[in-house]
């Protein structure tokens, strides 16, 4: 390739595919819509300390791949997500975690493994229910989980994506599950999808759905691949044809329908993970999309059109201008100006990189400036997680790490996650190994989501893994800061409010966050907005900006530590304007 697409690094270098050398590819010899407000500088907390409790609280189970069989497929690199929601509507976040698949014996087709769900029934304790949920079957190999309710029931749905389809569940509020995806009009996506997100694209007050696609692999489509031209190896992404990604737009009846070329979608990419969430701040849903060996996508929403504007947005490729194998993204504020960020999980070779928010859809590649290229490029990166760990009133970041080939040599094949301090919103700094015993231990990660699990009010984690446990990490130190809890529910908005942006004023700061769709890999977070302080800091009032357009600022007491708002209710005062709410792109 020529020009910015350019082909500079090949993230599979030395990996053979039949008679094509991959080496000749370029391989390496060996404006806010809320203002921030008042900042105070952040102070120096310990890490936070991280127990895995998934054994203890009764969750076991893992993702299997199939790499059993001996086949040595691409499909078998993903790795699964998992699901952080009140699927029981009991107070308390349940875990879906997501099954993976095998091949089978005869024919070597894959097929999908059912995944498990367990419910939190507290203290400290969750009980599997996926076979009295109905929800114990797979229709085909699993990848990721996309939470949320779509039918305004109040009650959590889900779908289920991976090779050879999408499975819709509809939660029916009994503790049971009922099996959608040939009545919502889903079945007819058949193609090799990677992650989901929701999201309302038309504000129409129906959450739509993006699913990414990632590569046409096939078994008539399975090339050997080699390793220095001995070892049976994993084939590089660069092998395959990439997949379209699709937009389906609710009717509103509980059916869905392919909008993509409609909307704007573009062709090409090899998609692992969306992110949807307001990140122009202009009152709508926007979408990113990481790609694997293509450049990464940025759709910006005008008016329920698409357009895709990674290039001219500056995220989609890297700060020396070449496509990276992109694999995680998330979304947050990590420098306190009212801006969102993004953070990108990239492969070996390749920084991860952080893309600071300009205003008006442009971004700065600053994983140079805040330390982040400190780390080093020996990772190859996937669930990816903003989120305040240990309460100083800044976000922090972690990524679940582990590699896709058998016989690494730049890295090993199981590797250490990582945790990133947040100082002040200027740098980054690891501190995975100061932050207990399972960030001290190499793994196989991938998908990873973050939630209040065992409600002491902090960000827990929860990380899959291929063919190895899930981990539980239950955050046991953050005790140096306090929190504030936000918990959301649409009325005119969509009921799960995904691009609800919430601004915390307290007496030290001021503090933003979003409901975000998708996200990290492959997995869904708590819609429970945590926002973390120092502990002599104070509550003083919420500024909401609802999908709908409603702004709410709502009066806090200094002794609350969360609450629970619903669009529009009588009891909350309206505001008309946000503070320096001019400044938003109209």
């Amino acid at each position: 390739m020529g020009g910015p697409f350019r082909l500079k690094h090949n993230p599979w270098c030395g990996v053979t595919a039949g008679l094509l050398v991959l080496i000749g590819l370029g391989c390496p010899q060996s404006p806010p819509a809320v203002s921030p407000g008042p900042s105070a500088p952040t102070p120096v907390l310990p890490p936070s300390q991280f127990v895995d409790q998934a054994s203890a609280w009764g969750v076991r189970f893992q993702y299997e791949n199939g790499e059993q069989a001996g086949r040595f497929t691409i499909l078998e690199t993903l790795g699964g997500g998992v699901g952080l929601a009140d699927f029981d509507r009991n107070g308390m976040l349940d875990l879906w975690c997501v099954g993976g698949g095998k091949f089978a014996s005869q024919s070597m087709r894959p097929v999908g493994l059912p995944g498990e769900l367990f419910l939190n029934r507290g203290p400290h304790h969750m009980a599997p229910v996926a076979a009295t949920a109905g929800i114990g079957r797979a229709s085909h190999y699993q990848h990721g989980i996309a939470a949320a309710d779509i039918d305004h029931d109040g009650f959590v749905d889900a779908l289920i994506t991976g090779y050879g389809g999408v499975q819709l569940w509809r939660n029916q509020g009994d503790g049971t599950f009922e099996d959608l995806t040939v009545e919502s009009g889903l079945d007819g996506d058949v193609r090799w999808s990677s992650s989901a997100a929701w999201g309302d694209f038309n504000q129409d007050r129906h959450l739509d759905l993006y699913v990414t696609h990632y590569v046409d692999w096939s078994l008539t489509n399975d090339p050997p691949c080699f390793t220095h031209g001995e070892l049976r190896e994993v084939c590089s992404p660069i092998v395959f044809r990439g997949l379209a990604d699709t937009l389906y737009l609710a009717d509103g009846q509980g059916g869905f329908r392919d909008q993509s070329s409609e909307r704007g979608l573009v062709e090409g990419g090899k998609g692992l993970s969306v992110l949807v969430a307001d990140l122009d701040l202009d009152g709508d849903v926007d979408a990113y999309v990481g790609n694997d060996t293509t450049p990464k996508f940025l759709y910006e929403n005008q008016g329920g059109q698409l357009r895709e504007r990674g290039l001219t947005s500056g995220v989609s490729l890297s700060r020396l201008g070449a496509v990276e194998g992109s694999m995680g993204t998330d979304m947050g504020d990590f420098d306190l100006d009212g801006l969102p960020d993004l953070w990108v999980a990239n492969f070996e070779d390749e920084t991860f990189a952080l893309y600071k928010n300009l205003g008006g859809m442009q971004f700065a590649h600053v994983s140079e400036e805040t330390g982040v290229d400190r780390i080093g490029q020996a990772y190859v990166g996937w669930g990816v997680l903003f989120g305040d760990w240990n309460l100083d009133g800044d976000e922090d970041v972690f990524v679940s790490n582990g590699h896709v080939v058998r016989h690494a040599h730049r890295a090993p094949v199981l590797q250490l996650p990582v945790l990133m301090d947040n100082h002040a919103g200027k740098q980054f700094r690891n501190v995975a190994a100061l932050s207990g015993d399972y960030f001290r231990k190499p793994h196989s990660g991938r998908g990873a989501a973050t939630g209040d699990i065992d409600q002491d009010g902090d960000l827990d984690l929860v990380v899959s893994h291929v063919n190895q446990p899930i981990a539980l990490l239950e955050n046991r130190g953050a005790a140096a800061g306090r929190s504030f809890t936000v918990e959301l529910t649409g009325t005119q908005s969509p009921r799960t409010a995904i691009g609800t942006i919430v601004r915390l004023i307290s007496s030290n700061q001021s503090q933003i966050r979003q409901w975000k769709g998708g996200g990290s890999f492959a997995s869904t977070s708590a819609g429970h907005l945590l926002f973390g302080m120092a502990s002599d800091d104070q509550p003083v009032r919420l500024e909401i900006r609802w999908p709908s357009g409603r702004l709410e600022t709502i009066p806090l007491k200094s002794t609350m530590k969360q609450i629970h708002v619903i669009e529009g209710a009588p009891h909350q005062r309206t505001s008309h304007t946000l503070s320096d709410d001019s400044s938003a792109k109209n």
